[in-house]
């Protein structure tokens, strides 16, 4: 059989304009994508309706062809997924490996403020206490018909059993998954309809993704991402994670930082091949 095609994709949110840490991710994928004559696929990543924006969608676009990218198309946009994410939450549910939790965050500090035992700090903080776990289904539905807001979270013992053991490829080695460093972990929440990690892994299953590229500060996730995949039958990619860009302080590029935007760039007269450089890809 020939060997399967490459599969790349840049998935960046539009919650503000791209900067040289974006240029650098999207032209490390695009790269690996066309030196292996595969595919380079563009995804929005819009799920948080607070934060994204339109008007950043269309300017991660131009950004990127000014940088002399190409993409397929149509584009895929999560906001317009939405259903798709709904299902999978509904399919963990029937199953049992996922619950709805009424705590807060405050509600969730005091309870590990109180507890006797220091808590597991997992790679998005402290493991949820599991409060909601053991609550009684007819108590469960009489909150949610109440109107009571809460989040779906992956009873990560059940499923964590159900899967059994895991394995993945990082950058064509070996790695064993342990998904249980993220303890009880959010998949969905009543102002995002599905998080990040539901979201991403369900897209890269979706549009074929053979090679996940990203930051390494994204490295732990993989872990959570591979159990999803397991449960849900999705196909495994590879992963292969660089490192971090940073700027002349020694700051990681980050659009919180008000970190110097590609439009930046271009604006002072910098050309595309200049801006590569500038974000360590050079032609």
């Amino acid at each position: 059989m020939p060997p399967a095609t490459v599969v790349t994709r840049f998935a960046p949110s539009p919650t503000g304009y791209l900067h040289l840490g974006h240029a650098f991710a999207a032209l490390f994928a695009h790269r690996l994508a066309a030196e292996a004559g595969g595919r380079f696929l563009l995804r929005i990543e819009d799920i948080d309706p607070l934060r994204c924006r339109p008007e950043f969608a269309a300017a991660i676009e131009e950004d990127l062809a000014w940088l002399g990218l190409a993409w397929e198309r149509p584009v895929r946009v999560q906001s317009e997924h939405l259903a798709d994410y709904r299902r999978v939450l509904e399919a963990l549910a029937a199953r049992g490996l996922v619950y709805p939790c009424f705590c807060t965050r405050a509600d969730i500090a005091r309870e590990i403020a109180a507890s006797a035992e220091a808590p597991h700090q997992g790679p998005d903080g402290p493991h949820y206490p599991g409060t909601c776990r053991a609550l009684r289904e007819d108590e469960r539905r009489g909150r949610i018909a109440a109107g009571a807001p809460y989040a779906l979270r992956l009873d990560m013992a059940r499923a964590a059993a159900a899967a059994g053991p895991l394995a993945f490829r990082e950058a064509g080695e070996p790695r064993v998954a342990t998904p249980e460093i993220f303890g009880d972990v959010v998949l969905g929440r009543k102002d995002t309809p599905a998080s990040y990690h539901l979201c991403v892994t369900h897209d890269d299953a979706a549009q074929g993704v053979t090679l996940v590229t990203r930051a390494e500060d994204l490295r732990p996730a993989t872990h959570l991402h591979r159990l999803l995949q397991a449960l849900l039958g999705w196909q495994v990619p590879q992963w292969r994670h660089h490192p971090l860009r940073v700027g002349p302080d020694g700051r990681r590029h980050a659009k919180r930082d008000r970190s110097v935007t590609l439009r930046d760039l271009r604006a002072a007269g910098h050309t595309p091949a200049a801006v590569r450089a500038l974000a360590g890809l050079p032609d």
